[in-house]
Protein backbone atom coordinates (compact mmCIF):
# COMPACT_ATOMS: atom_id res chain seq x y z
CA UNK A 1 0.00 0.00 0.00
CA UNK A 2 1.40 3.32 -1.11
CA UNK A 3 2.11 5.98 1.83
CA UNK A 4 0.20 9.27 1.67
CA UNK A 5 2.46 11.77 1.35
CA UNK A 6 0.37 15.25 1.28
CA UNK A 7 2.56 18.66 1.52
CA UNK A 8 2.62 20.79 4.94
CA UNK A 9 0.06 22.81 3.75
CA UNK A 10 -2.83 20.62 2.24
CA UNK A 11 -1.94 18.75 5.65
CA UNK A 12 -2.88 21.63 7.98
CA UNK A 13 -5.74 22.45 5.99
CA UNK A 14 -6.96 19.06 6.22
CA UNK A 15 -6.45 18.78 10.03
CA UNK A 16 -7.68 22.29 10.80
CA UNK A 17 -10.74 21.34 8.68
CA UNK A 18 -11.30 18.14 10.46
CA UNK A 19 -11.30 19.72 13.87
CA UNK A 20 -13.53 22.42 12.70
CA UNK A 21 -16.14 19.68 11.60
CA UNK A 22 -15.63 17.67 14.42
CA UNK A 23 -16.34 20.93 16.90
CA UNK A 24 -19.51 21.68 15.25
CA UNK A 25 -21.09 17.96 14.87
CA UNK A 26 -20.54 17.08 18.94
CA UNK A 27 -22.09 20.60 19.54
CA UNK A 28 -24.93 19.80 17.66
CA UNK A 29 -25.86 16.51 18.57
CA UNK A 30 -24.19 16.11 22.00
CA UNK A 31 -24.04 20.23 23.15
CA UNK A 32 -20.46 19.25 23.85
CA UNK A 33 -17.14 21.64 23.77
CA UNK A 34 -13.91 20.70 25.16
CA UNK A 35 -13.15 22.07 28.83
CA UNK A 36 -10.45 24.57 28.18
CA UNK A 37 -8.10 24.45 30.82
CA UNK A 38 -7.65 28.47 32.59
CA UNK A 39 -4.09 29.97 32.51
CA UNK A 40 -5.42 33.36 34.16
CA UNK A 41 -3.96 35.09 36.96
CA UNK A 42 -2.78 37.88 39.26
CA UNK A 43 -1.43 36.43 42.59
CA UNK A 44 0.17 33.82 43.93
CA UNK A 45 -2.87 32.50 45.73
CA UNK A 46 -5.16 32.76 42.45
CA UNK A 47 -2.21 31.06 40.65
CA UNK A 48 -2.41 28.05 43.11
CA UNK A 49 -6.48 27.92 43.44
CA UNK A 50 -7.09 28.79 39.43
CA UNK A 51 -4.22 27.28 37.94
CA UNK A 52 -2.46 25.13 39.58
CA UNK A 53 -5.34 22.79 40.56
CA UNK A 54 -6.39 18.69 39.82
CA UNK A 55 -8.94 19.69 38.05
CA UNK A 56 -7.24 22.24 35.73
CA UNK A 57 -4.38 19.71 34.92
CA UNK A 58 -6.78 17.13 33.97
CA UNK A 59 -7.82 19.56 31.51
CA UNK A 60 -4.41 20.07 30.15
CA UNK A 61 -4.26 16.56 29.88
CA UNK A 62 -7.14 16.27 27.88
CA UNK A 63 -6.45 19.38 25.21
CA UNK A 64 -2.53 17.73 25.38
CA UNK A 65 -4.33 13.91 24.09
CA UNK A 66 -6.13 15.65 21.36
CA UNK A 67 -3.34 17.85 19.80
CA UNK A 68 -0.87 14.74 20.39
CA UNK A 69 -3.86 12.72 18.18
CA UNK A 70 -3.90 15.24 15.65
CA UNK A 71 0.21 15.76 15.36
CA UNK A 72 0.10 11.38 14.72
CA UNK A 73 -2.87 12.36 11.82
CA UNK A 74 -0.67 14.76 10.38
CA UNK A 75 2.28 12.78 10.35
CA UNK A 76 0.55 9.99 8.74
CA UNK A 77 -0.69 12.58 5.96
CA UNK A 78 2.54 13.44 5.48
CA UNK A 79 4.05 10.43 5.11
CA UNK A 80 6.37 11.05 8.42
CA UNK A 81 7.32 7.92 10.75
CA UNK A 82 5.35 7.53 13.73
CA UNK A 83 8.57 8.30 15.79
CA UNK A 84 8.80 11.76 14.92
CA UNK A 85 6.09 12.77 17.15
CA UNK A 86 8.04 11.27 20.56
CA UNK A 87 9.53 14.46 21.49
CA UNK A 88 5.79 16.47 21.48
CA UNK A 89 5.10 15.77 25.14
CA UNK A 90 8.10 17.89 25.83
CA UNK A 91 6.95 20.49 23.37
CA UNK A 92 3.82 20.93 24.94
CA UNK A 93 5.26 21.13 28.10
CA UNK A 94 7.37 23.80 27.54
CA UNK A 95 4.18 26.03 25.76
CA UNK A 96 1.95 25.34 29.38
CA UNK A 97 4.87 26.73 31.10
CA UNK A 98 4.82 30.07 28.64
CA UNK A 99 0.91 30.15 28.54
CA UNK A 100 1.00 30.16 32.25
CA UNK A 101 3.83 32.62 32.56
CA UNK A 102 1.75 34.68 29.84
CA UNK A 103 -1.28 34.32 31.36
CA UNK A 104 -0.20 36.46 34.28
CA UNK A 105 -2.03 40.13 34.51
CA UNK A 106 1.41 41.87 34.73
CA UNK A 107 2.60 40.35 31.91
CA UNK A 108 -0.88 41.13 29.93
CA UNK A 109 -0.75 44.56 31.57
CA UNK A 110 2.50 45.52 29.48
CA UNK A 111 1.73 43.61 26.16
CA UNK A 112 3.73 40.33 26.81
CA UNK A 113 1.37 37.89 25.17
CA UNK A 114 2.39 34.00 25.89
CA UNK A 115 3.89 33.75 22.52
CA UNK A 116 6.93 35.74 23.51
CA UNK A 117 7.53 33.80 26.63
CA UNK A 118 7.39 30.43 23.79
CA UNK A 119 9.74 31.75 21.88
CA UNK A 120 12.02 33.34 24.82
CA UNK A 121 11.74 29.61 26.36
CA UNK A 122 12.76 28.05 23.10
CA UNK A 123 15.32 30.23 22.31
CA UNK A 124 17.41 29.91 25.60
CA UNK A 125 17.07 25.93 25.83
CA UNK A 126 18.57 26.05 21.76
CA UNK A 127 21.36 28.74 22.34
CA UNK A 128 22.26 27.74 26.17
CA UNK A 129 22.26 24.16 25.79
CA UNK A 130 21.18 23.01 22.52
CA UNK A 131 17.93 21.08 21.64
CA UNK A 132 18.32 17.63 21.99
CA UNK A 133 17.80 15.41 18.76
CA UNK A 134 14.97 13.66 19.89
CA UNK A 135 12.76 16.59 19.60
CA UNK A 136 13.75 18.13 16.64
CA UNK A 137 11.25 15.15 14.73
CA UNK A 138 7.98 17.36 16.19
CA UNK A 139 8.99 21.07 15.25
CA UNK A 140 6.88 21.98 12.48
CA UNK A 141 6.63 25.77 13.38
CA UNK A 142 5.28 26.58 10.14
CA UNK A 143 2.54 23.69 10.09
CA UNK A 144 1.66 24.82 13.82
CA UNK A 145 0.65 28.40 12.67
CA UNK A 146 -0.94 26.96 9.54
CA UNK A 147 -3.17 25.13 11.79
CA UNK A 148 -3.87 27.90 13.95
CA UNK A 149 -4.79 30.21 11.03
CA UNK A 150 -7.34 27.51 9.70
CA UNK A 151 -9.11 28.01 13.69
CA UNK A 152 -8.74 32.11 12.87
CA UNK A 153 -10.90 31.46 10.05
CA UNK A 154 -13.79 30.40 11.22
CA UNK A 155 -13.82 33.85 13.96
CA UNK A 156 -13.40 36.20 10.58
CA UNK A 157 -16.31 37.16 8.60
CA UNK A 158 -15.63 36.60 4.81
CA UNK A 159 -17.28 40.27 3.91
CA UNK A 160 -13.82 41.71 6.30
CA UNK A 161 -11.89 39.16 4.35
CA UNK A 162 -12.92 40.78 1.08
CA UNK A 163 -12.65 44.41 1.94
CA UNK A 164 -8.98 44.06 3.75
CA UNK A 165 -8.25 41.49 1.32
CA UNK A 166 -8.35 43.66 -1.61
CA UNK A 167 -6.61 46.29 0.05
CA UNK A 168 -4.18 44.40 1.00
CA UNK A 169 -3.35 42.84 -2.56
CA UNK A 170 -2.76 46.49 -3.55
CA UNK A 171 -0.22 47.02 -0.83
CA UNK A 172 1.10 43.48 -1.75
CA UNK A 173 2.16 44.29 -5.08
CA UNK A 174 3.88 47.68 -4.53
CA UNK A 175 5.44 46.01 -1.62
CA UNK A 176 6.56 42.86 -3.06
CA UNK A 177 8.21 44.35 -5.89
CA UNK A 178 9.43 47.11 -4.69
CA UNK A 179 11.80 45.81 -1.15
CA UNK A 180 12.13 42.98 -4.28
CA UNK A 181 13.92 45.18 -6.43
CA UNK A 182 15.59 47.20 -3.96
CA UNK A 183 16.98 44.53 -2.08
CA UNK A 184 18.86 42.55 -5.36
CA UNK A 185 20.23 45.88 -6.38
CA UNK A 186 21.35 45.85 -2.60
CA UNK A 187 23.39 42.30 -3.16
CA UNK A 188 24.62 43.19 -6.47
CA UNK A 189 26.08 46.20 -4.37
CA UNK A 190 27.73 43.82 -1.86
CA UNK A 191 29.03 41.25 -4.88
CA UNK A 192 26.85 39.04 -3.48
CA UNK A 193 26.19 36.02 -6.52
CA UNK A 194 23.08 36.31 -8.20
CA UNK A 195 21.73 32.35 -7.08
CA UNK A 196 22.08 33.75 -3.44
CA UNK A 197 20.81 37.22 -4.18
CA UNK A 198 17.56 36.05 -5.39
CA UNK A 199 16.71 33.65 -2.48
CA UNK A 200 17.66 36.46 -0.55
CA UNK A 201 15.48 39.22 -2.46
CA UNK A 202 12.65 36.93 -2.57
CA UNK A 203 12.55 36.23 1.33
CA UNK A 204 12.72 39.51 2.41
CA UNK A 205 9.96 40.66 -0.06
CA UNK A 206 7.44 38.15 -0.27
CA UNK A 207 6.97 35.59 2.34
CA UNK A 208 10.13 34.51 4.03
CA UNK A 209 10.77 31.22 4.36
CA UNK A 210 8.34 29.38 1.59
CA UNK A 211 9.45 32.48 -0.62
CA UNK A 212 13.35 31.40 -0.24
CA UNK A 213 12.29 27.63 -0.94
CA UNK A 214 10.54 28.54 -3.75
CA UNK A 215 12.79 30.41 -5.38
CA UNK A 216 15.52 27.82 -5.12
CA UNK A 217 13.20 25.46 -6.32
CA UNK A 218 12.52 27.53 -9.92
CA UNK A 219 16.41 28.18 -9.86
CA UNK A 220 17.70 24.70 -8.79
CA UNK A 221 19.43 26.55 -6.14
CA UNK A 222 22.30 25.62 -3.63
CA UNK A 223 20.75 24.09 -0.39
CA UNK A 224 23.62 25.26 2.10
CA UNK A 225 22.64 28.87 0.67
CA UNK A 226 19.11 27.92 1.26
CA UNK A 227 19.66 26.92 4.37
CA UNK A 228 21.24 30.07 5.34
CA UNK A 229 18.26 32.19 3.80
CA UNK A 230 15.64 30.42 6.01
CA UNK A 231 18.17 30.52 9.55
CA UNK A 232 18.55 34.40 8.67
CA UNK A 233 14.47 35.20 8.25
CA UNK A 234 13.97 33.06 11.36
CA UNK A 235 16.54 35.03 13.47
CA UNK A 236 15.77 38.17 12.15
CA UNK A 237 11.70 37.72 12.42
CA UNK A 238 12.29 36.99 16.60
CA UNK A 239 13.21 40.58 17.38
CA UNK A 240 10.94 41.80 15.21
CA UNK A 241 8.33 39.89 16.89
CA UNK A 242 8.96 41.97 20.03
CA UNK A 243 10.16 45.68 18.29
CA UNK A 244 7.19 46.22 15.64
CA UNK A 245 4.26 45.90 17.94
CA UNK A 246 5.97 48.69 19.87
CA UNK A 247 7.36 50.83 17.22
CA UNK A 248 3.91 50.84 16.11
CA UNK A 249 2.14 51.77 19.96
CA UNK A 250 4.94 54.71 19.56
CA UNK A 251 4.18 55.89 16.35
CA UNK A 252 0.41 56.02 17.41
CA UNK A 253 -0.75 53.74 14.85
CA UNK A 254 -4.54 52.18 15.16
CA UNK A 255 -4.71 48.45 15.03
CA UNK A 256 -5.86 48.33 11.19
CA UNK A 257 -2.74 50.47 10.12
CA UNK A 258 -1.03 48.43 12.55
CA UNK A 259 -1.45 44.73 11.11
CA UNK A 260 -1.49 45.88 7.83
CA UNK A 261 2.08 47.18 8.27
CA UNK A 262 3.05 44.35 10.29
CA UNK A 263 1.74 41.96 8.22
CA UNK A 264 3.35 43.89 4.93
CA UNK A 265 6.96 44.04 6.85
CA UNK A 266 7.67 41.01 8.88
CA UNK A 267 8.78 37.55 6.76
CA UNK A 268 6.88 34.37 8.00
CA UNK A 269 3.01 33.85 8.54
CA UNK A 270 3.67 32.33 12.26
CA UNK A 271 5.52 35.76 13.22
CA UNK A 272 2.90 37.88 11.59
CA UNK A 273 0.30 36.05 13.30
CA UNK A 274 2.55 36.10 16.82
CA UNK A 275 3.00 39.97 16.57
CA UNK A 276 -0.81 40.89 14.95
CA UNK A 277 -1.92 38.58 18.35
CA UNK A 278 0.63 41.07 20.94
CA UNK A 279 -0.81 44.37 19.34
CA UNK A 280 -4.67 43.63 19.35
CA UNK A 281 -7.39 41.22 17.75
CA UNK A 282 -7.84 43.62 15.06
CA UNK A 283 -4.59 43.59 13.99
CA UNK A 284 -4.49 40.25 14.02
CA UNK A 285 -7.01 39.76 11.59
CA UNK A 286 -5.54 42.80 9.25
CA UNK A 287 -1.66 41.67 9.69
CA UNK A 288 -2.66 37.88 8.82
CA UNK A 289 -5.30 38.79 5.76
CA UNK A 290 -2.50 40.91 4.15
CA UNK A 291 0.30 38.36 4.42
CA UNK A 292 -2.05 36.13 2.57
CA UNK A 293 -2.21 38.51 0.04
CA UNK A 294 1.71 38.71 -0.45
CA UNK A 295 1.26 34.43 0.13
CA UNK A 296 -0.68 34.49 -2.91
CA UNK A 297 1.26 36.13 -4.76
CA UNK A 298 4.07 33.27 -4.28
CA UNK A 299 3.39 31.53 -7.10
CA UNK A 300 3.23 34.53 -9.72
CA UNK A 301 6.58 34.97 -8.33
CA UNK A 302 8.22 31.67 -8.58
CA UNK A 303 7.14 31.67 -12.11
CA UNK A 304 8.30 34.97 -13.22
CA UNK A 305 11.76 34.18 -11.49
CA UNK A 306 11.73 30.93 -13.45
CA UNK A 307 11.27 32.41 -16.30
CA UNK A 308 14.24 34.57 -15.59
CA UNK A 309 16.21 32.36 -15.21
CA UNK A 310 16.03 30.21 -17.80
CA UNK A 311 17.19 32.93 -19.90
CA UNK A 312 20.19 34.86 -17.85
CA UNK A 313 21.62 31.38 -16.44
CA UNK A 314 24.48 30.52 -19.50
CA UNK A 315 26.27 27.27 -17.95
CA UNK A 316 24.09 25.36 -18.86
CA UNK A 317 22.13 24.05 -15.98
CA UNK A 318 18.69 22.94 -16.22
CA UNK A 319 16.21 24.60 -13.34
CA UNK A 320 13.94 22.65 -11.39
CA UNK A 321 10.58 24.42 -11.95
CA UNK A 322 10.45 25.31 -15.70
CA UNK A 323 8.60 27.85 -16.52
CA UNK A 324 4.93 26.85 -17.12
CA UNK A 325 1.59 27.92 -15.66
CA UNK A 326 1.38 24.93 -13.23
CA UNK A 327 4.21 26.61 -10.93
CA UNK A 328 1.69 29.51 -10.07
CA UNK A 329 -0.40 26.88 -8.81
CA UNK A 330 2.50 24.76 -6.81
CA UNK A 331 3.70 27.50 -5.16
CA UNK A 332 0.00 28.53 -4.20
CA UNK A 333 -0.14 28.74 -0.68
CA UNK A 334 -2.50 25.85 -0.16
CA UNK A 335 -3.48 26.31 3.43
CA UNK A 336 -5.30 29.98 2.17
CA UNK A 337 -8.17 27.84 0.50
CA UNK A 338 -8.86 26.13 4.12
CA UNK A 339 -8.91 29.39 5.98
CA UNK A 340 -11.16 30.83 3.67
CA UNK A 341 -13.14 28.01 3.49
CA UNK A 342 -13.48 27.96 7.23
CA UNK A 343 -14.71 31.87 7.23
CA UNK A 344 -17.13 31.30 4.51
CA UNK A 345 -18.97 28.20 6.57
CA UNK A 346 -19.34 30.64 9.68
CA UNK A 347 -20.28 33.70 7.58
CA UNK A 348 -22.76 31.50 5.40
CA UNK A 349 -24.06 28.52 6.57
CA UNK A 350 -23.03 28.06 10.29
CA UNK A 351 -25.50 30.47 12.42
CA UNK A 352 -22.42 32.37 14.61
CA UNK A 353 -24.51 33.14 17.52
CA UNK A 354 -26.29 29.65 18.14
CA UNK A 355 -22.49 28.27 17.74
CA UNK A 356 -20.44 30.16 19.87
CA UNK A 357 -19.42 28.19 21.98
CA UNK A 358 -17.90 26.34 19.17
CA UNK A 359 -15.68 29.56 18.10
CA UNK A 360 -14.86 30.01 21.31
CA UNK A 361 -13.32 26.24 21.71
CA UNK A 362 -11.85 26.99 18.15
CA UNK A 363 -10.15 30.30 19.31
CA UNK A 364 -8.65 28.59 21.75
CA UNK A 365 -7.28 26.27 19.82
CA UNK A 366 -5.99 28.73 17.10
CA UNK A 367 -3.89 30.40 20.63
CA UNK A 368 -2.43 26.86 21.85
CA UNK A 369 -1.10 25.96 17.72
CA UNK A 370 0.29 29.43 17.56
CA UNK A 371 2.06 28.90 20.60
CA UNK A 372 3.07 25.59 20.02
CA UNK A 373 4.92 27.19 16.92
CA UNK A 374 6.33 30.03 18.49
CA UNK A 375 8.29 27.18 20.99
CA UNK A 376 9.61 25.23 18.08
CA UNK A 377 10.67 28.54 15.99
CA UNK A 378 12.50 29.56 19.52
CA UNK A 379 13.75 25.72 19.92
CA UNK A 380 14.95 26.00 16.03
CA UNK A 381 16.44 29.33 15.94
CA UNK A 382 20.48 29.53 16.47
CA UNK A 383 21.77 33.20 16.65
CA UNK A 384 25.08 31.88 15.77
CA UNK A 385 24.45 31.05 12.37
CA UNK A 386 24.58 34.62 11.53
CA UNK A 387 27.96 35.20 12.86
CA UNK A 388 29.44 33.86 10.24
CA UNK A 389 32.69 35.63 8.37
CA UNK A 390 31.56 33.96 5.00
CA UNK A 391 27.67 35.19 5.41
CA UNK A 392 28.55 38.67 6.66
CA UNK A 393 27.75 40.79 3.65
CA UNK A 394 24.60 38.72 3.17
CA UNK A 395 23.18 39.66 6.47
CA UNK A 396 23.96 43.10 6.00
CA UNK A 397 22.05 42.74 2.72
CA UNK A 398 19.08 41.54 4.12
CA UNK A 399 19.07 43.96 7.36
CA UNK A 400 19.18 46.55 5.09
CA UNK A 401 16.75 45.63 2.73
CA UNK A 402 14.43 45.14 5.45
CA UNK A 403 15.08 48.27 7.10
CA UNK A 404 14.03 49.59 3.84
CA UNK A 405 11.28 47.16 3.69
CA UNK A 406 9.92 48.71 7.37
CA UNK A 407 10.00 52.58 6.22
CA UNK A 408 8.49 51.44 2.59
CA UNK A 409 5.76 49.43 4.25
CA UNK A 410 4.49 52.12 6.41
CA UNK A 411 4.01 54.40 3.88
CA UNK A 412 2.25 52.47 1.15
CA UNK A 413 0.30 51.15 4.55
CA UNK A 414 -0.87 54.26 5.28
CA UNK A 415 -1.47 55.72 1.84
CA UNK A 416 -3.30 52.12 1.74
CA UNK A 417 -5.72 51.29 4.65
CA UNK A 418 -4.78 54.80 6.47
CA UNK A 419 -6.31 57.17 4.33
CA UNK A 420 -10.21 57.27 3.94
CA UNK A 421 -10.25 58.22 0.27
CA UNK A 422 -14.29 58.63 -0.12
CA UNK A 423 -13.79 61.88 1.77
CA UNK A 424 -11.55 63.58 0.07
Amino acid sequence: MKKLKLTEDWTATIIGGFVILLGIILYASLGYTVSWPTFKWSTGNELLSNVLTIKNFINIFIVFIVSYDLLLIADVLQGKPMSSVKGFPLLFVLTIIAMIIGGNSIMNYWGLETVIFCLFIGLVINNFFGTPQWIKGCLSSEMYVKIGLIFLGSTIIFQDIMQAGALGLIQSVVVVFSVWYFSFWLCKKFNIDKEMSMMLSSAVSICGVSAAIATAGAIKGDSKKLSYVVSLVLVVAVPMIIIMPALAKFLGLGEVMAGAWIGGTIDTTGAVAATGAVYGEEALKISTIVKFSQNVLLGIAAFLIAVYWSYTKKDGNEFADKPSLKVIWDRFPKFVIGFIMASLLFSFVIPTEQYKPVINELKKFQGLWFALGFTSIGLETNFRTLINKENRKATMVFLGAQTFNVVFTLIIAYLVFGIEWSKI
